[in-house]
């Protein structure tokens, strides 16, 4: 690959990442909730995701999303039913002033990155991203094991340099937000988010 091509790659993904979807949702529903560390490590699952989705591709498998296409319907059913549950959980319970601390020590970093590994692979956003767009960026007809070990670099700064100022923001907010009455209205903002996210993926064909 050249040097043009590493940097259309890293564009485009910076540009996907930044787009608010599930992903971006949830980490920040994470932060607010539950702290900087937990939603770090949140994010290093949505990571994992994106460097799944890239492997993937790279090892020419994108033919899998066509020929074994009920994997992928499950996949994205999971990440629908996990949206779901998270918008109607912070519909019905969200955060208070009391339980903001209480979350974030009962916020494992595992179950943190488990949230994050699902949401990504059930995103239809990164999945057309990695699908459809990166094989007409990358010549996946003449990548070396080279090329893929930068490939993988990339996406890791890419998404740092994205998801860590979503995360610190919503972070350092959290301290803001001592009244009920902004916090209602953000669980019940937050809550309308998530069920939108998993309706407009339940609905993408």
């Amino acid at each position: 690959m050249t040097l043009t091509g590493f940097l259309a790659y890293s564009a485009a993904l910076g540009i996907a990442a930044a787009i608010p979807g599930p992903g971006i949702t949830a980490l920040v529903a994470r932060a607010l909730g539950s702290g900087f560390r937990s939603s770090l490590a949140m994010s290093f699952g949505l990571m994992v995701g994106d460097i799944t989705y890239l492997t993937a591709v790279v090892l020419g498998l994108a033919f899998v999303a066509q020929s074994f296409g009920m994997v992928f319907l499950a996949i994205k059913w999971l990440g629908v039913a996990y949206l779901a549950f998270l918008g109607w959980r912070f519909w019905n319970n969200g955060i208070t002033p009391e339980t903001v601390e209480a979350r974030k020590g009962k916020s494992g970093l595992l179950s943190s990155f488990g949230a994050g590994l699902t949401v990504t692979l059930g995103n239809p956003k990164t999945m057309i991203f990695y699908l459809a767009i990166t094989p007409t960026i990358v010549d996946l007809k003449t990548i070396t094991l080279a090329d893929y070990g930068i490939l993988l670099a990339l996406a890791v700064v890419v998404l740092l340099v994205v998801l860590v100022p979503y995360l610190a923001l919503a972070a350092k907010a959290r301290w803001f937000l001592k009244s009920p009455r902004a916090l209602k209205a953000l669980n019940r903002t937050a809550a309308g988010f998530m069920v939108g996210a998993a309706a407009a993926i339940a609905a993408r064909q």
